[in-house]
């Protein structure tokens, strides 16, 4: 299943509730991302169905090894690239934007060329 940028926000968002707070409930994630119950509902439903997460009885949401996959490797860009765009002088608000609808949508070449030159040039600082 080929993941839209929808499916990569909502699993980068349990993976961080996550390390924030340790148990991620449906709830949570809604109030997080400023969606209703139902979209969430069916956001959930479409990522368990897809092999990107599991609910608990408790109604716990837990990454699988896929999902888990997909939320660090999005999570990794939006911060690299916001790091970026920060150290060339852009505010933390349009940076932390542009790195959000950027990090669905770059190659892996040009993310690694990024970020290759991103952590070359604070070394040299």
């Amino acid at each position: 299943m080929q993941l839209k940028e929808s499916g990569e926000m909502y699993l980068e968002t349990i993976y961080v509730l996550s390390k924030r707070k340790g148990f991620v409930r449906s709830i949570d994630v809604g109030e997080e991302m400023g969606y209703s119950k139902p979209s969430v509902s069916r956001a959930v439903g479409i990522l368990r169905d897809g092999g990107y997460l599991t609910v608990a009885h408790d109604g716990g949401l837990h990454l699988t090894d896929a999902g888990l996959e997909v939320a660090e490797r999005t999570y990794e860009r939006h911060t690299v690239l916001s790091e970026l765009f920060i150290t060339l002088g852009v505010d933390e608000e349009t940076a932390t934007n542009d790195a959000c609808k950027i990090e669905h949508v770059i190659s892996s070449t040009s993310f690694d060329a990024l970020k290759k030159h991103l952590y070359e040039s604070l070394k040299q600082e």
